[in-house]
C-alpha cells in the first residue's frame, strides 16, 4: 500500500496544499497574501476530489509549522488540528525553513550547506543551516534562529534562498560571499515539499497527535499571544 498524505503550507504569502498518493504528488499553489483562510480548505477539497482519496483514507496530515507569518502559521496549525481530530490522524509538523532547503537539493552536492532565510519583519530574519545528506534529504545543522541579518554568523554555504535573501541581499551576500546565481530570493515554501519531507519523517515515526500539532514561532514575545 502506498502512503496517502495531505500537506498544508500557509506560513508565508504563498498558500498551498499538496496530496501524496500512489507515489505521485499533486498540488494547489497560489501567492495570495491575507487570503489563506478562504483558500486552504477548498484547495484540500479539490485535491481529494481529483485523487478520489477521502480524509479518512489518509495515513497522516502534515503542515508547515513555521517559522513564518504569525497568522499564516496559526491557520495551518488550526486547519490541520481540525482535520486530524475529526479523522483521528497523526500529524507531521514540517519546518518552513526545511521546506525551502529541500527545494535546492538538485543544485548542491552531498555535504553542502544551504541557508534558507525568511523575512521576519522588524529587521530580522528566520534562518538556519541545512546540510544535504542525500538526494532525498536535508538535515538541520545546529538550530533555527531569528536574528538581525547583520548578526548572522555564517559557515561557507552553497546556496541561499527565501524572502530573507530578497530583503537583505546586500548584507547576506557580503557575509556568505555567494554569487547571485546561487541565491533565490523569490523562493517560497510549497506544500509539495511539505509532503515529501513528511513522508520521510512519518516513516521514522516523527509524528504527533492533533493536540501537539503546534506552531513554531522562534520569537519568544509572540509565543504568549494566544
Amino acid at each position: 500500500m502506498s502512503m496517502k498524505l495531505l500537506g498544508i503550507e500557509t506560513a508565508t504569502e504563498a498558500c498551498s496544499a499538496a496530496l501524496l498518493y500512489d507515489d505521485e504528488v499533486i498540488e494547489r499553489y497560489e501567492v495570495a497574501p491575507r487570503k489563506h483562510n478562504e483558500l486552504i480548505l477548498p484547495m484540500c477539497e479539490s485535491l481529494l476530489a481529483e485523487s478520489g482519496v477521502s480524509l479518512s483514507q489518509l495515513d497522516a496530515i502534515a503542515f508547515g509549522c513555521g517559522p513564518g507569518a504569525f497568522t499564516g502559521v496559526r491557520i495551518a496549525a488550526g486547519v490541520t488540528q481540525g482535520i486530524a481530530f475529526a479523522h483521528d490522524l497523526p500529524v507531521v509538523p514540517v519546518s518552513t525553513l526545511a521546506n525551502l532547503a529541500q527545494q535546492v537539493l538538485i543544485h548542491v552536492e552531498s555535504g553542502d550547506l544551504v541557508m534558507p532565510a525568511i523575512d521576519a519583519r522588524m529587521e530580522e530574519i528566520y534562518w538556519a543551516l541545512y546540510q544535504k545528506e542525500s538526494d532525498a534529504n536535508v538535515v538541520l545543522v545546529d538550530e533555527e534562529r531569528v536574528q538581525a541579518p547583520g548578526d548572522v554568523e555564517l559557515k561557507p554555504i552553497a546556496f541561499g534562498l527565501g524572502s530573507g535573501w530578497r530583503t537583505y541581499q546586500n548584507i547576506l551576500r557580503q557575509k556568505s560571499q555567494l554569487s547571485t546565481d546561487l541565491i533565490n530570493g523569490e523562493a517560497l515554501p510549497r506544500a509539495k515539499f511539505t509532503v515529501k519531507l513528511a513522508q520521510q519523517r512519518f516513516k521514522q515515526n516523527e509524528f504527533v497527535d492533533a493536540a501537539n500539532a503546534l506552531p513554531v514561532y522562534l520569537r519568544d514575545n509572540v509565543v504568549h499571544q494566544h
